[in-house]
């Protein structure tokens, strides 16, 4: 009988164990905006005509799809949806034009923001009382959704619309800062505003900056609101959001994957080498056929480079750069969140390029015609043409950081977390 009923009390509190295992990761959870603003049973959009610009990555912590919310929520009228790179349904390539077209599911039109034009058009916004912004960012100043949001805030403005963001977690955190501000001959959609690459804030705060420091065209400011997160705090990685993640773009399908594009995107500008795009590991690693993997890795890892760690690693792309040879290089491992600084990575791996392979030095062999999209990706020709003098990181890194300390002060003002 004693023995009967201590195994009903292990069982039961095993049992208690398990759900404590689950219930309060959804308990900690954070909420996101479009989460806020269901508790708040959409008190800021009763009785407006809304247009919603998201893609995927909209949807609350059960999965469901932002548009669907609103296209239901009482007292709201989803009237249109507009598309960023990548379109709504994130089927699109990068840098392929995204087409007008109807939501199969809503039969809501669709306007594309990356086709004919990236800002929109009067028409586009006939009847509109409130644009509403509800994608999920990468943190780094070259993807392209927070150019989309500052152009649609512009279009807000002229038009005199309501612009609200649903904000959302800065899967970076909140602390990490790198790379120069942007000058005026390099400003581009993959350099919109002038903030630094990495600006560590999240797409809430950071609309609030281009708002109150008049970034946007002409100074122009918009009427705007941002329905803030709960639980979310700067020193938070994606993973401690106990948040799904959707992918942002085909290329970043998993949360940890926005740690590495910052390491590799800017080198990947010139198409001269593979950085995993095209394999099962994209902007996690270097690999060519003419590098020599031990060799390679054994040159990176001697830098002793904070919170990173370099492994030999052989591949064969299924598509895009090296696709079907077979290449040697290193992947990149992130082993400490809180002190690794991602862009100089790639600066560095140029270095040894250049020292090891000198026959392969990037500046002097790379698509001379990609020296455009890399200079507005840096954000300035000075990275560039000071570099490619002795293809030394250090040559470079005073001019990279220059403007990090100062940033970091005038972000603060607009901080809506701690």
């Amino acid at each position: 009988m004693l023995n009967n009923s201590f195994k009903k009390l292990f069982l039961l509190a095993f049992m208690l164990c398990l759900i404590a295992t689950v219930l309060p990761a959804r308990n900690k959870q954070v909420l996101t905006g479009i989460d806020v603003l269901e508790r708040q049973n959409f008190k800021q959009l009763q009785g407006k005509r809304i247009g919603l610009i998201t893609n995927p990555t909209g949807v609350n912590r059960y999965l469901k799809s932002t548009i669907d919310i609103l296209h239901d929520a009482p007292g709201v009228k989803l009237v249109a949806l507009y598309g960023p790179e990548h379109g709504v349904r994130g089927d699109i390539y990068a840098g392929a034009k995204v087409q007008d077209q109807k939501d199969e599911k809503t039969g809501l039109p669709i306007f594309s923001l990356y086709g004919k034009t990236r800002k929109p058009t009067k028409e586009m916004l006939r009847g509109i009382d409130a644009l509403v912004y509800d994608i999920q960012d990468i943190g780094a100043r070259s993807f392209t959704f927070i150019s989309t949001m500052g152009l649609a805030m512009e279009a807000a403005a002229e038009n005199g619309i309501e612009f609200i963001v649903l904000d959302r977690p800065n899967p970076l955190g909140g602390l990490h800062i790198e790379g120069n501000l942007v000058e005026d001959d390099c400003m581009s959609f993959v350099s919109q505003f002038r903030i630094p690459y990495i600006y560590g804030l999240t797409c809430g705060e950071l609309a609030q900056m281009l708002n109150g420091e008049r970034m946007l065209k002409h100074g122009v400011q918009c009427k705007l609101t941002v329905i803030k997160m709960k639980r979310w705090k700067r020193k938070m990685t994606y993973e401690d959001t106990n948040l799904p993640w959707i992918a942002s773009s085909p290329h970043i399908p998993q949360a940890i994957t926005a740690w590495y594009y910052p390491t590799t995107g800017i080198v990947g500008e010139f198409g001269y080498l593979s950085i995993g795009v095209g394999y099962t590991l994209p902007f996690q690693l270097f690999a060519a056929p003419w590098i020599k993997a031990e060799e390679l890795a054994k040159a990176m890892n001697a830098h002793r480079l904070p919170g990173v760690t370099f492994r030999p690693i052989h591949l064969s792309p299924f598509y895009s750069v090296g696709k079907g040879e077979q290449l040697q290089g290193v992947q990149i491992h992130i082993t400490n969140y809180k002190i690794v600084q991602l862009t100089p990575i790639q600066f560095v791996f140029m270095q040894e390029i250049a020292r090891l392979y000198p026959e392969h030095s990037v500046m002097e062999h790379a698509n001379q015609a990609r020296f455009s999209m890399f200079d507005k990706v840096c954000g300035s020709k000075q990275i560039r043409e000071r570099f490619m003098k002795r293809n030394r990181w250090e040559d470079i890194a005073p001019y990279w950081n220059k403007d990090v300390k100062a940033f970091k002060q005038l972000s603060k003002k607009y901080y809506l977390y701690r």
